[in-house]
């Protein structure tokens, strides 16, 4: 296997603007208005060129697939037709969706087996930058690369010279450049950290060279689409300001040259003022005890005029989330436990209670609110309408991206400590022994999953779901 660190980070790359870089091109749709994405393997140049091509699953055969632009409000009607070994689903991440759209087999719809295919159409309720992956065997599937980026436009586009969609993935590839499956599944990854690759990418691609133009604003759009993998990303020889968190705007606010942390399923929104002139450069780096490169950015002479940065970067609009009220919620709690260093000794798995000799056995290693793996009721059932606190408390050694589906949610509290104008998210990562109070508005009636993003961790427990009545 490839083990070099340094080789590790500096495989990666970058889409400039909308330049159709393999793995980005843009969906288009059938003559029917439907979007047809083929779950199919392919070829992909992981490596770099004129190096050995790394079989992968794909959309088209791509990884990313093909990148999904619609306006806010639009219908979404995308057609999967599955051509892998596996049945598969697609779920549309951080998207409030109508719950039979939501893609979770055996929850929301019955997986999609091989040779047959399956239509989505929903409709795009906020503007922001989410994506969607496979949500069948989901720790292989996506590590073989079967995700892509769903970007929903604002009604009334923001000012930026340019848009790029930046899709970050780390693999776990032989010498060879193959994907490495024999460790796939393996116990001591399920207890541990999950499966952590050794060579990162960004839109599939090794490490590039990316134009900017002198004095340009650029809106860039990151995505951690890692099975594990917490990202501490930084930038050189630019000034990113934050604009939204897992495609719900904030009050704009500069980095000041600090790193910014994404974990598995986050999304982070940045703008960039290209202040350099042309000749100059920037760096997108990975850091981790010391800055390696991840991408070059070269600044270049623009050929014709951009729109720039004269004046101050606005917030984007807010999108249309119920407003959350704490007062009368129902508060729910919920417990982690398992996983290697924990405490857990035994829980419920499939309506038994197991020691955790039989559970590993299983590679049932991890549990919330008492239970590993999906329940047969849910955490709990609330009313349409109704606020709910979920209170988390991470009883392990590791840390972990906590993504419910369908909504978006406030961390109100946090180790004892009320949590004032906390950002919209759909996943957040609680560290070891955290104490975090998320609050939401259930308003979307349906079966919705709440689960660890960390891959193996869903896979070995760290999975339940919840229900809002009709």
């Amino acid at each position: 296997m490839i083990s070099d660190r340094r080789q590790f980070i500096q495989a990666a790359g970058l889409v400039a603007g909308y330049a159709l870089l393999p793995g980005l091109a843009f969906a288009g749709k059938d003559n029917d208005g439907f979007i047809n994405l083929e779950a199919r393997p392919g070829k992909m140049p992981l490596l770099g060129k004129g190096k050995p091509l790394t079989g992968v699953w794909g959309y088209q055969g791509t990884s990313p697939g093909p990148q999904i632009r619609v306006r806010q409000g639009d219908e979404v009607k995308v057609r999967l037709i599955n051509k892998l070994p596996q049945p598969t689903t697609i779920h549309w991440h951080g998207v409030r969706i109508v719950n039979a759209m939501d893609g979770v087999p055996g929850l929301t719809q019955e997986a999609v087996q091989p040779g047959k295919s399956f239509e989505y159409v929903f409709t795009a309720p906020d503007a922001g930058t989410y994506w969607y992956h496979s949500h069948s065997r989901t720790w292989e599937q996506m590590a073989r690369g079967l995700y892509g980026a769903l970007i929903v436009e604002e009604k009334d586009k923001p000012a930026f010279d340019r848009d790029i969609t930046l899709v970050v993935d780390d693999w776990r590839l032989t010498r060879e450049g193959k994907i490495h499956e024999e460790s796939f599944g393996l116990l001591r990854e399920w207890a541990h950290g999950g499966r952590v690759g050794n060579w990162l990418t960004v839109n599939g691609q090794e490490q590039p060279e990316i134009p900017l133009y002198e004095g340009e604003r650029v809106r860039l759009r990151l995505i951690n689409v890692c099975n594990a993998s917490i990202l501490s990303l930084g930038m050189t020889g630019l000034d990113p300001v934050v604009i939204a968190y897992d495609g719900q705007p904030v009050q704009p606010a500069a980095l000041g040259g600090n790193p910014f942390g994404i974990s598995p399923a986050q999304r982070i929104d940045l703008v960039v003022d290209v202040r350099a002139k042309a000749g100059g450069g920037a760096l997108l780096a990975f850091e981790d005890n010391q800055v390696l490169e991840l991408a070059k950015f070269t600044i270049r002479t623009p050929s014709s005029p951009v729109a720039g940065f004269g004046g101050k970067i606005a917030r984007l609009p807010d999108n249309p989330l119920p407003d959350f009220a704490p007062a009368g919620a129902m508060e729910v709690e919920l417990k982690m436990e398992g996983g290697a260093m924990g405490a857990m000794r035994s829980v419920i798995y499939k309506g038994e209670k197991l020691a955790i000799g039989d559970l590993v056995k299983v590679k049932q290693i991890w549990a919330l609110a008492g239970t590993a793996g999906l329940p047969e009721a849910p955490l709990f059932t609330a009313r349409r309408g109704q606020s709910v606190i979920i209170n988390m408390i991470n009883d392990t050694a590791w840390p972990h991206p906590m993504h419910i589906h369908g909504f978006h949610y406030k961390v109100v509290e946090s180790n004892a400590k009320p949590v004032e104008d906390a950002p919209w998210r759909d996943t957040e990562l609680l560290l070891p022994r955290d104490r975090i109070s998320l609050g939401f508005v259930a308003d979307n009636p349906g079966k919705w999953l709440l689960h660890c993003h960390n891959l193996e961790h869903t896979a070995a427990g760290m999975i339940t779901w919840f229900e809002v009545e009709a």
